[in-house]
Order: structure tokens, then sequence, then C-alpha cells
């Protein structure tokens, strides 16, 4: 299947659970914590399939992601001087 076959199952089946958490919140009620939770989740599946599309429907959408490289060497020891040392306090100094 192509990806554009496999974003529309998506959504059917997304439009399925919307269905069926609807059916649920008219019997459980809406009140519900957890019945909410449960709605909001799919709402966040949507937003996310949405930008899968986006991102399918442009041509060549194999962003890659730009690589930082990251030195082995040691940082400057002047990069420290005025931090503070987790939980001890800035060096040089007593606690109150």
């Amino acid at each position: 299947m192509s990806v554009h076959d496999e974003l529309d199952s998506v959504q059917r089946c997304l439009d399925d659970l919307m269905r069926s958490v609807s059916r649920l919140e008219q019997q459980l009620g809406s009140g519900g914590v957890d019945i909410r939770r449960v709605r909001a989740d799919c709402a966040h599946l949507r937003e996310s399939v949405a930008l899968l599309r986006e991102g399918a429907a442009t041509p060549g959408s194999t962003r890659r992601q730009e690589l930082v490289t990251i030195s082995d060497a040691p940082y400057d020891s002047a990069l420290w001087t005025d931090s503070d040392d987790e939980g001890l306090g800035a060096r040089n100094r007593h606690a109150p």
C-alpha cells in the first residue's frame, strides 16, 4: 500500500474511534475526567495524522534533520567560573 492509502486507513480507524468514544460518552456521561482524557487523546491523534498527511503531500517530504557534531574536546573551564554546583551552592562561599 502507498503512504496515502495507509493514511486513509488510519483516518478511517480514527473516525471509528471517535464515534465509539462519543457513544461511550453518551452512556457514561461527559462529566468524568477519564472520558475527557480519552476524547483529548483522540483529538491529539487526529492532529498528528493531519500533520503526517501534510508532510506526505509535499514532494520530497523526506526532510533530513541537520546533524550537530559535538566535539570530544573538554570544555573551557572559564565557562563554569560563576556557576553554582547543584545542591552545594556557589564555589568559595559558605552556606547560610
